[in-house]
C-alpha cells in the first residue's frame, strides 16, 4: 500500500475517527431523542459507543482498498498486521474481571491496612489510592479501577463525606489508575501496543517506569490523605472498616489467577492463549454458582476499538515518520500528555511504534506522555 492516494485516503479516514471521537456523546444524545426501540436509536447508540469508532472507521477503510487495491492487495494488507494485542486484552479483561480475581484483589486491599502502622481509616484510604491503581499492572486497568472505586464507595462515599472529599479523592484515582498500570508490559493497553514492537520486557518496563510510577502513586496518596485527613479521622464521618464478605472458595481463586497468570505469561501466542481462554469459560460454565455474568461485551468492545486502530494506524506512517523525527524528545513528551487527554493513550503509542527507527528517549517520552496525561479530561 505505498500509492500516495491511498496513503491520503486512509489518513482522512483516520482523521474523521479521531474526530467521531468528540461527537459520541451528541451520537447518544439523539438516539434519546430517537422512536423507542427503532432501529435508527440503536444504530446512534452503537455510534455513541467510542469503543466502536476505530473498528467501524476501519471497516471503512478496508472497503475502500478492497474496491481501490482489490481483494489480493487488502488481504495482503490485512495479513501483515498483528491483531496479537486485541485479541489478548480481549482474553485478560474477560479473565481479570471474573468474581473470584476481583475478591482475590479485595483481599490484598483489605490485608495491607491491618499491618500498617497507622490508624485503621488513614491505612485503608492509603492502600485504595496506591495499592489499587499499581494493581491495574496486573489485573488490567480496568479491574483495578473497579475494585478500588468499589472499596471506596462503600468505606466512604456513601457515608457523609464532603464533595471537596469525594472530588479529590476521585482526581488521584484516575490519575494513578493510568499511571500505576506500568509496572508490567501485558496490562495497560498504551504500553502492550508497543512493548512487543519495542522489545519492552518486565525488567526494561520497571527500571524505565514502574519504580517512578511507584514513587508518583505513593506521593499523590499520601498528599491526598494528609489534605483530607480530617475526614478521614473521622471529625464528620465514621469510616466504615468491617470486610467484604467473599463468596468465592479459595481453591477457585487460586485457579483463576492460575489461568490469569498463564495468559500473561503467553502474550505473544495467540493459539495458546486464546486456547487458555477457551478452557476458561468452560471453568466459568461449571462454576457458575460462584461467577457473575463475564464482561464479554465490555471486553469485546475494547478489543474492537483495539483491533480498528491496528488496521487504521497501519497506513499512517508516511506522514508520522517526519513529524516524530522533527520533535525533540521533551516537546513530544508534553505533546503526547496533552494529546492524551482528548485522545485515546493506545492510539497515541500505537502510532509511534509505526514509525521505524526512533531513539529509545523518542520512545520513553511518548509513553510517559501518553500515561502522565491520562487523568487530565
Amino acid at each position: 500500500m505505498k500509492h500516495e492516494s491511498t496513503n491520503a485516503v486512509a489518513t482522512v479516514i483516520f482523521s474523521l475517527a479521531i474526530l467521531h471521537t468528540f461527537f459520541v456523546g451528541s451520537f447518544n444524545k439523539m438516539a434519546e431523542r430517537a422512536r423507542p426501540k427503532s432501529t435508527t436509536r440503536n444504530f446512534l447508540h452503537i455510534l455513541g459507543e467510542v469503543e466502536v469508532v476505530f473498528g467501524a472507521w476501519a471497516s471503512l477503510l478496508c472497503l475502500f482498498l478492497y474496491f481501490s487495491e482489490g481483494s489480493s492487495a487488502t488481504l495482503a494488507y490485512l495479513n501483515s498486521l498483528s491483531f496479537t494485542e486485541p485479541f489478548f486484552v480481549f482474553a485478560i479483561m474477560i479473565v481479570a474481571s471474573t468474581r473470584p480475581v476481583v475478591e482475590s484483589a479485595q483481599d490484598l486491599l483489605f490485608f495491607f491496612p491491618k499491618v500498617l502502622p497507622v490508624r485503621r481509616e488513614l491505612s485503608t484510604y492509603l492502600c485504595c489510592l496506591i495499592l489499587g491503581p499499581l494493581l491495574g499492572s496486573f489485573i488490567t486497568e480496568p479491574a483495578a479501577m473497579t475494585v478500588t472505586a468499589l472499596i471506596l464507595r462503600e468505606r466512604y462515599f456513601e457515608l457523609k463525606v464532603s464533595q471537596r472529599f469525594k472530588y479529590f479523592t476521585l482526581a488521584v484515582l484516575f490519575v494513578n489508575v493510568s499511571i500505576g498500570g506500568v509496572l508490567t508490559p501485558f496490562a495497560a493497553p498504551p504500553v502492550l501496543m508497543v512493548a512487543g514492537k519495542w522489545n519492552w520486557r518486565l525488567h526494561e518496563m520497571l527500571t524505565l517506569f514502574g519504580w517512578k510510577a511507584v514513587v508518583a502513586v505513593t506521593l499523590n496518596a499520601a498528599l491526598a490523605a494528609f489534605l483530607l485527613r480530617r475526614e478521614l479521622l473521622g471529625s464528620k464521618a465514621k469510616i466504615k472498616l468491617d470486610n467484604v464478605k467473599n463468596s468465592s472458595p479459595i481453591l477457585l481463586k487460586i485457579i483463576h489467577l492460575t489461568f490469569l497468570f498463564f495468559i500473561v505469561i503467553n502474550v505473544h501466542h495467540l493459539v495458546v492463549f486464546v486456547s487458555a481462554l477457551l478452557f476458561f469459560l468452560g471453568l466459568v460454565r461449571a462454576t457458575k454458582h460462584h461467577q457473575e455474568e463475564l464482561k464479554i461485551r465490555e471486553s469485546l468492545l475494547v478489543a474492537f476499538f483495539l483491533g480498528g486502530l491496528v488496521v487504521l494506524g497501519g497506513l499512517q506512517d508516511w506522514w508520522l515518520r517526519p513529524l516524530i523525527s522533527s520533535l525533540q524528545s521533551f516537546p513530544l513528551f508534553i505533546g503526547a500528555t496533552f494529546l492524551t487527554a482528548i485522545t485515546d493513550n493506545a492510539a497515541l503509542t500505537y502510532l509511534g511504534s509505526q514509525v521505524e527507527g526512533i531513539p529509545d528517549s523518542f520512545k520513553y517520552a511518548l509513553v510517559a506522555g501518553a500515561i502522565s496525561g491520562g487523568g487530565l479530561t
